[in-house]
């Protein structure tokens, strides 16, 4: 099979300009497309972890994915203290780093209440 890698998750938001600034400001994330998107002012919002290969379209017109539905998309970082210190510095409620036996983790919900993962895998 052909198939290598995702390409794009959908995130339902409530409002793209606000979840923009969150991903960007407080996660460090790049806005890769920022386009109109159909005729009645809709928009194609695709943002991304820097170099990363998967990116996430902010979505607001899937009637059966309403905004906070999203729970446990997983965010890897190579240091999960400094990511964590950077989060809390950003006044983003982030829970404690915890560990497991694939590695060490914390907690975040987006401004719409998806929630976030952010792991340093073990090894």
């Amino acid at each position: 099979m052909a198939i290598h890698h995702v390409g794009i998750v959908s995130l339902p938001v409530t409002d793209q300009d606000r979840s923009i600034a969150f991903f960007r400001d407080k996660l460090g994330f790049e806005v890769r497309r920022d386009a109109p998107m159909g005729g009645n002012g809709g928009r194609w919002v695709e943002i991304a972890p820097q170099g990363a290969e998967t990116a996430l379209t902010l979505v607001t017109w899937f009637e059966k994915m309403p905004p906070g539905c999203v729970q446990g998309l997983v965010l890897n970082t190579p240091d999960i203290e400094k990511t964590h210190a950077d989060l809390t510095k950003k006044s983003v409620e982030v829970s404690t780093i915890q560990q497991a036996p694939w590695g060490k983790y914390c907690t975040l919900k987006d401004l719409d209440g998806n929630g976030l993962v952010i792991v340093q895998p073990a090894g």
